[in-house]
């Protein structure tokens, strides 16, 4: 079970313990084999091989360096590893170095011995001082490997911690859609509904089905990562529905929506800014018109989705969040392949424009009830 007081790199310790030797050899061979480590191995290994032909005189010369250099591949950075696990405490490092230089002398005895032994004859890697320099190798080459392995996987899993924060803050940002859904249109809505109940039960009856499917839509774009662009227009749709109940004279909208609908995803309730705010600085305000909602599909699967309103674009609000969110979605969704621009729009009106590279979506979804 993970501790979530633990450092990561702990917890990495942790689960290495528990997978075993044999899961972090195969993880240390992957890693080696990988080709940013594997050829300077082979800038290594090989002129030694060479070396060991040259100045050797027995024919089993390159046999044994062939040998040498495997068993340091296969068994030097793993030795670091196993030994030195992240997060190590400093008072566990004085034996376990003593452990790791013995294990970085045994190839190198062994390197001695078995020539000796089977009367192979000395070797260049086996002759005197050249088996400390094997040794050496063995311990230099044997750390270096096993810390960049470590260093590569601890930035891997940074970067993915870093990720999941990404994340997290979106769905923070999607809870805090709340709030764009205009409070003071909400509780004007309800005061309009208390109303109604007295005057005109139908109607009020309206208002609260309506209110309830947005907010029910809205909790279902919480909770999801992506969902398809029907869902995405049926709360717009809500919304604006909601604003023609309790003014369907001057809340006017203009639907421009191919039908069948792209099959495209996208993360939910991005538009929904979009909209309250082309309500709120158009109709809301008291400029005539409609509030216009265009999709249209791009070459090469992508999707434009443009959202208008009648009253002039005057920049951006200081302190405005709704179209900063909005643009930091896009940025956490798409990275660098979608694109937001608001400005002005023909006559007096204000256009926004969201740029999406689509994802793959169910067929078939049709126009937006």
């Amino acid at each position: 079970m993970r501790d979530p007081d633990a450092p990561e790199d702990r917890r990495a310790a942790l689960g290495r313990a528990r997978d075993g030797p044999l899961a972090l050899w195969r993880d240390t061979a992957r890693a080696l084999l990988a080709p940013r480590r594997l050829v300077p191995i082979l800038v290594v290994c090989v002129p030694l091989v060479l070396a060991q032909h040259h100045f050797s005189r027995t024919g089993a010369a390159v046999g044994i360096a062939v040998a040498t250099c495997a068993a340091f591949v296969a068994f030097g950075p793993f030795a670091w590893r196993a030994l030195f696990p992240p997060g190590l405490a400093a008072r566990a490092l004085p034996p376990r170095l003593a452990a790791y230089a013995l294990a970085g002398a045994i190839p190198a005895v062994l390197g001695w011995w078995v020539p000796s032994r089977l009367h192979l004859g000395e070797t260049f890697l086996t002759a005197g001082v050249n088996l400390i320099v094997s040794a050496a190798l063995f311990w230099v080459g044997g750390w270096g490997l096993a810390r960049d392995v470590e260093q590569e996987q601890g930035l891997a899993r940074a970067r993915a911690r870093a990720a999941a924060l990404e994340r997290e803050a979106e769905r923070a940002q999607l809870m805090a859609l709340r709030a764009h859904l205009d409070p003071h249109f909400l509780f004007n809505t309800l005061n309009a509904i208390a109303e109604w109940c007295r005057e005109d039960g139908a109607t009020a009856e309206r208002a609260i089905l309506e209110l309830s499917a947005l907010l029910r839509r809205v909790l279902a774009g919480v909770r999801a990562p992506w969902w398809p662009l029907a869902e995405e227009l049926r709360v717009v749709r809500s919304v604006l529905d909601l604003h023609g109940v309790r003014d369907p004279d001057r809340f006017l909208v203009d639907w421009n929506v191919p039908a069948p609908l792209p099959a495209a995803e996208l993360p939910p309730l991005i538009l929904l800014p979009l909209v309250e705010n082309a309500v709120k600085h158009g109709p809301a305000r008291g400029h005539v018109g409609p509030v216009g909602i265009r999709v249209r599909g791009l070459a090469g699967g992508g999707l434009e989705v443009r959202i208008s309103n009648p009253g002039p674009f005057a920049g951006r609000r200081p302190g405005g969040e709704g179209l900063s969110m909005v643009e930091r979605r896009l940025e956490l969704a798409y990275g660098g392949g979608a694109s937001f621009a608001i400005g002005a729009g023909p006559g007096e009106g204000t256009v926004a424009e969201v740029r999406m590279p689509a994802r793959a979506g169910e067929e078939g979804e049709g126009c937006v009830p």
